[in-house]
């Protein structure tokens, strides 16, 4: 499915904003793109107790499956401006048990600083039940 890469980093640029990120400071936005074309958004939410902080690449997964939708084309990741943030590895997994490996990951800090690579990439033989 072809797809519009900035807009996508866009959204996840504008998710960014609403980071709650007191403790790394390290704000982070994600957008997911849905394969009817919908896009779910997420930030990173830190918590004291660190164990319970969300990514916001999770967040956006919660929101699409929240609202019945399990079927991805994409995601884009942005955190720093500066950088080209990838998924962590938790959510490389969770990523994986909604998508196939030919998932697009947009990576960046900005719709001009990315690098575009696959699930399959980040996460190679990753792990289903089923």
């Amino acid at each position: 499915m072809s797809f519009d890469r900035k807009a996508l980093l866009r959204k996840a640029m504008e998710a960014r904003k609403f980071s709650y990120a007191p403790f790394s400071r390290f704000h982070v936005g994600a957008a997911l793109l849905s394969a009817d074309g919908r896009i779910f958004t997420g930030c990173n939410i830190e918590n004291s107790a660190y164990s319970p902080t969300l990514c916001a690449e999770r967040c956006a997964v919660a929101k699409a499956v929240s609202e019945g939708v399990r079927n991805f084309v994409a995601i884009a990741v942005v955190g720093p401006e500066n950088s080209q943030t990838t998924p962590c590895g938790v959510c490389r997994q969770v990523l994986y048990e909604f998508c196939d490996e030919n998932l697009s990951v947009l990576c960046g800090g900005t719709d001009e600083n990315y690098m575009e690579t696959t699930l399959g990439a980040l996460l190679p033989n990753g792990f289903r039940l089923s």
